[in-house]
């Protein structure tokens, strides 16, 4: 049992030698840990102080006995936040254990007689509570990163959804581990019940396993996931579909970069709000699948679309497919009917819907190609500039 004479002059004797310990367990990092001397000076030189206030804490921790033994995270207050970025958790452990190898090797000299057994007790025992600090202090760093991390995707979401995307959009992306990938879908669907932070977890693991990157974010009722190396966007959005909520999941167009994803995410949310007047679509559904939908509901960018692609190559491919077409559509897609109005044969109706499909990639003899012709066919007109007088 150590007397408080003897523990008094082990305490004195570490703390003449505090100095020369922690520039020997300095030493002892750079001779067994490659990746200690490869750091930056700086950082080289807040490890040092952590070690030095390692060994302080720890004279202090042994020249009370009688308080509780416990090691405040504060021992990593000397250094900045940031150095939780540059040394990982594994790395703090290994710094620990050799500042700990170097103490235990001086012990027959630091200890006072008959004082040796407790030092090294002592050694092993703060070793162990030093280790319990440095996970705390990571477990809080990480705590801390992961809540900025959230709310920073979820500005990076907003920024696109409210069409505002700049070179800091890129910044904030990049610095939540966006990799540039080409092309990027954005999805939107309904939010399933759950903690938003569950739900974005879900999420990322589901990219993860697709092997696709993810921005994703939940505004109230909506889920919106930002998806690059989509080279296949239903596939892509089929891997995460479990993760939305009940109803429609719709994908936007492909776009080549994060910057250009704006047109994609308003393509996304306004299939998504006109969904529900295609109580059949797919899940999940592209929004170009749903341009009737988005026009009726008032998308101007739908209305375009079908006017631009679908209206205006049947107009310039002469009025003999357009005419083809309307007779066919009138006639509630009837070839025979159609047939007899335009004095041809059916074969020759057949031929012709080919040709229309040809020229704007709608089918009219399917039953959803032809709804979306009838829609197009009536912007198209409603288009027509007005009659001079």
């Amino acid at each position: 049992m150590p007397t408080p004479r003897r523990r008094a002059a082990t305490v004195r004797r570490l703390e003449r030698a505090s100095g020369d310990l922690a520039t020997a367990a300095i030493t002892r990092m750079e001779q067994t840990l490659p990746w200690y001397g490869a750091m930056p000076a700086e950082n080289r030189s807040w490890v040092g102080l952590v070690a030095q206030a390692g060994i302080a804490a720890f004279i202090e921790w042994f020249r009370r006995p009688d308080t509780p033994q416990t090691v405040s995270a504060d021992v990593f207050g000397t250094a900045p936040r940031e150095l939780t970025r540059a040394v990982t958790l594994q790395q703090t452990v290994e710094l620990v254990r050799a500042t700990i190898a170097v103490v235990e090797e001086h012990i027959d000299a630091l200890a006072a007689a008959g004082d040796r057994g407790v030092l090294r007790e002592a050694v092993l025992r703060y070793s162990r509570e030093i280790a319990f600090a440095a996970a705390q202090v990571y477990a809080g760093a990480a705590e801390a990163r992961g809540a900025w991390d959230a709310r920073l995707e979820a500005l990076v979401v907003d920024a696109l959804l409210r069409g505002e995307a700049d070179e800091a959009l890129r910044t904030r992306a990049a610095a939540l581990g966006w990799g540039s990938p080409s092309p990027v879908v954005v999805v939107a669907g309904s939010a399933p019940d759950g903690d938003p932070e569950t739900v974005i977890d879900g999420v990322r693991r589901a990219a993860r396993h697709a092997r696709l990157e993810v921005l994703s974010g939940v505004q109230g009722n909506r889920l919106v996931a930002i998806l690059g190396g989509a080279y296949e966007p239903l596939k892509a959005t089929s891997a995460l579909v479990a993760q939305f909520g009940p109803g429609a999941v719709v994908a936007g167009p492909p776009v080549p970069d994060l910057l250009d994803a704006t047109d994609s995410a308003a393509a996304a949310v306004a299939g998504l709000r006109a969904a529900a007047a295609w109580p059949g679509a797919p899940r999940p559904v592209l929004a170009d699948d749903l341009l009737p939908e988005r026009a009726l509901d008032g998308d101007p960018l739908a209305r375009t679309l079908l006017i631009e692609q679908v209206y205006r190559p049947l107009e310039r491919a002469g009025p003999v497919l357009l005419d083809t077409l309307v007779a066919f559509l009138e006639h509630t897609s009837s070839l025979e009917a159609a047939a007899r109005l335009l004095f041809v044969h059916p074969n020759t109706v057949r031929y012709r819907l080919r040709g229309v499909a040809s020229v704007c990639g709608v089918a009219p003899t399917d039953m959803r190609g032809a709804y979306t012709l009838r829609v197009a066919l009536t912007l198209g007109r409603l288009d027509q500039p007005e009659p001079t007088l």
